[in-house]
């Protein structure tokens, strides 16, 4: 991948919805070049997919964070599974490094998270934990440099 393939993408994070010719203009590009190099970054896995946040995904669980959690002994699978099937768990990541996992928790008040955050706890084999809110996303650059 190179430089102007890294921008296509920053511009479609940016704007996921623009038409190519917007997309063209604003990389200096052709439209049928700009067509190609989406096309061969899809095929090649570079893009996966694209996807659409309506207004009840974001508005449903306001209140985000990432819980990272260790778990002691071999209980990963049993944890894992059990997590993913909490309604206010969105992701469930098995990782390495200090933490064994890490959990993306969505929840309409800092109360329901509180509980989410006590429920996960009472979990047998989770060993520790710390959650930390999200505040802002961002999807991609504002600018291109």
């Amino acid at each position: 991948m190179d430089s102007t393939d890294q921008k296509i993408l920053a511009e479609l994070r940016r704007d996921g919805r623009a038409s190519l010719s917007d997309l063209a203009a604003r990389l200096s590009l052709s439209r049928a070049t700009l067509r190609q190099r989406i096309e061969r970054m899809s095929s090649r896995g570079d893009i996966a997919g694209f996807t659409v946040l309506t207004r009840h995904e974001v508005t449903e669980a306001p209140v985000r964070a990432l819980m990272m959690i260790g778990i002691e002994g071999r209980g990963g699978a049993r944890i894992l599974a059990r997590l993913s099937g909490l309604p206010h768990i969105q992701a469930v990541h098995s990782t390495n490094g200090t933490w064994d996992i890490i959990a993306e928790i969505g929840a309409a008040t800092l109360q329901e998270l509180d509980d989410v955050i006590h429920r996960v706890r009472e979990i047998e084999g989770i060993i520790r934990s710390e959650t930390n809110l999200l505040l802002t996303t961002r999807r991609g650059p504002s600018r291109l440099t």
